[in-house]
């Protein structure tokens, strides 16, 4: 699960789900999705650039996608496995290592067909066997993985035959199909996983495009190709990445060719980036969204209309020129217009005097006074002061208190299970949240539901709406891609007119690479894909 504290970066992994079934047969639904990567036996260019270098924002910590909770470990454990299904750059499920599946009406029991003639790069056969054994670790929850919950819901996998599986769940969940496609998805050879245990995180061995060279912590990663690799073969002979934490720094070395792809490119340099010919800048969608959440179980919080008169409140395009430099969306719904089932609803405008004609009819003609949490960096301090300042336009008196990551976490969920709302501390927060699977399920449920309040879960507003839970857990009792999305624009349409949030921002991914190379491409959930890559010869 992924959670980005607005602004104070705090990454957790969420699970995004998608399901994309295609026609029905008998009491069954059946999918082969989209086309999977061709093969091809192309060469490089004795001419062109095949060495490059990609400066990230971040270092990477893990080379096992099931024990990975952030964006960036994910993203590079794609690169040399693959899972039963991926995404394309349209954040759409596509089948790898699986051809096609069959779900049954209830959701409950999945039939995977598996691609023929595959191996892992060690040499180990790819076939129901493996599959069997690296979900099998997935659904063990002794496993101590941080993305063992991912997979709870997996009774037991079968081996139908030698290419065919069937995972049989223990209870109903529509999503699965995109949860097999979030990173934590991901196959490892076995005997990898038999040869170094735990320190498999250490020694990644897949199916993938590339194949593990050498890590040093803090310094660079170094990929090779897979020339056995089943479907488009690289053109590159090597892929290195460094991180760099400095954006001045990332900018400088793509200028003087030390870099070749940046990784993130920092809103305030793109123009500086646009303006140099041997550049390209890239502004592509984001799953992440951002929001301040409201405690409904206090008040004033509890009168819907002082949670309406607070998204009336705020100009959604001035603190996005605050927070982004203009790089964003307007949030439509609690999840992003680049999330499967999203449903697009009508915008709270910016209309402080509407907000004050709410704030009288529930009972506050002269505002109120309120405290919010937020991160503690200095991005996170701008932005939350911007919301003061129109806060306090409206009659509403904020009182700030922005803290450090661990610190305003521990704040967060240091109460028992089913505590609730009215009982704890927070009052209103600054977060976001990015569904790393692409599913609506893994865009609401985790944020809105009552099974979600802390510290389950990341329902900050302790919102509790029965007709909402209703909703998310009818979109997972189906693989009826029909019926999910009605579920999802039931639950969508609830918790934005219930408001338990000011709805911000959307995301907009932003990076930029030299025109030595093309194909480089940061998909929605914010991670890196080299599937297309290639030098311009």
């Amino acid at each position: 699960m992924k959670k980005l504290c607005l602004i104070s970066s705090m990454c957790l992994t969420l699970t995004m789900l998608f399901l994309g079934c295609q026609g029905e047969q008998g009491n069954s639904t059946s999918n082969s999705t989209a086309t999977p990567p061709s093969e091809s036996t192309s060469t490089p260019s004795t001419n062109a650039k095949t060495d490059i270098v990609i400066a990230t924002a971040a270092d990477f910590i893990t080379m096992d996608p099931g024990d990975a909770n952030d964006t960036l470990s994910g993203g590079l454990a794609r690169q040399i496995m693959d899972g039963l299904y991926g995404f394309d750059n349209d954040m759409k499920p596509i089948p790898l290592l699986a051809t096609s599946y069959e779900a049954n009406n209830d959701a409950t029991e999945f039939t995977f067909k598996l691609r023929e003639g595959v191996s892992f790069s060690d040499g180990t056969p790819w076939n129901a066997e493996a599959a069997k054994i690296n979900l099998d670790r997935m659904a063990d929850q002794t496993q101590g993985l941080k993305r063992n919950s991912l997979f709870n819901m997996v009774k037991q996998t079968d081996i139908i035959d030698e290419y065919t599986i069937k995972i049989i769940l223990n209870k109903p969940f529509g999503a699965l199909i995109g949860t097999l496609a979030h990173p934590a998805g991901l196959m490892h050879s076995p005997k990898a996983l038999k040869e170094y245990g735990k320190e498999v995180s250490q020694h990644p061995v897949g199916t993938g495009q590339f194949v593990f060279e050498s890590w040093t912590p803090g310094e660079k990663l170094v990929l090779k190709p897979n020339n056995n690799y089943w479907g488009t073969k690289t053109e590159f002979t090597s892929v290195t990445f460094k991180p760099v934490l400095e954006s001045g720094t990332r900018v400088a070395m793509l200028q003087a060719g030390d870099a070749d792809f940046i990784m993130v490119a920092p809103a305030e340099q793109l123009n500086v980036l646009s303006a140099d010919p041997n550049i390209t800048v890239h502004e592509e969608k984001s799953i992440v969204i951002r929001y301040l959440t409201m405690n409904v179980a206090k008040k004033p919080f509890d009168n819907i209309k002082v949670r309406q008169a607070l998204n009336y409140a705020i100009d959604k395009d001035a603190y996005g020129q605050v927070a982004y430099s203009g790089h964003y969306n307007q949030m439509k719904s609690l999840i992003g217009s680049n999330v499967a089932f999203f449903s697009s609803q009508e915008q709270y405008k910016y209309d402080p005097e509407k907000a004050k004609q709410l704030l009288a009819e529930a009972g506050y003609p002269d505002g109120f006074e309120t405290t919010l949490w937020a991160g503690n960096t200095s991005a996170a301090i701008r932005n939350s002061q911007f919301l003061q300042q129109q806060f306090a336009e409206v009659g509403v008196k904020v009182k700030l208190e922005n803290m450090e990551a661990g610190v305003l976490e521990e704040r967060l969920t240091k109460y028992p299970k089913g505590t609730p709302g009215d009982q704890v501390d927070v009052q209103m927060y600054l977060i976001g949240w990015s569904p790393s699977t692409g599913d609506a399920d893994w865009g609401l449920r985790p944020l809105a539901a009552t099974e979600s309040w802390p510290p389950v879960s990341y329902n900050m507003a302790y919102f509790n709406n029965a007709d909402f839970d209703q909703a998310c857990a009818d979109g997972l009792a189906t693989a009826d891609p029909a019926k999910r999305a009605e579920a999802y624009e039931r639950a969508q349409k609830i918790v934005w007119d219930e408001a338990p949030m000011v709805f911000l921002t959307e995301d907009r991914n932003l990076f930029a690479s030299r025109n030595n190379i093309s194909g480089i491409f940061i998909i929605a959930d914010g991670s890196i894909s080299l599937r297309e890559g290639k030098p311009i010869k």
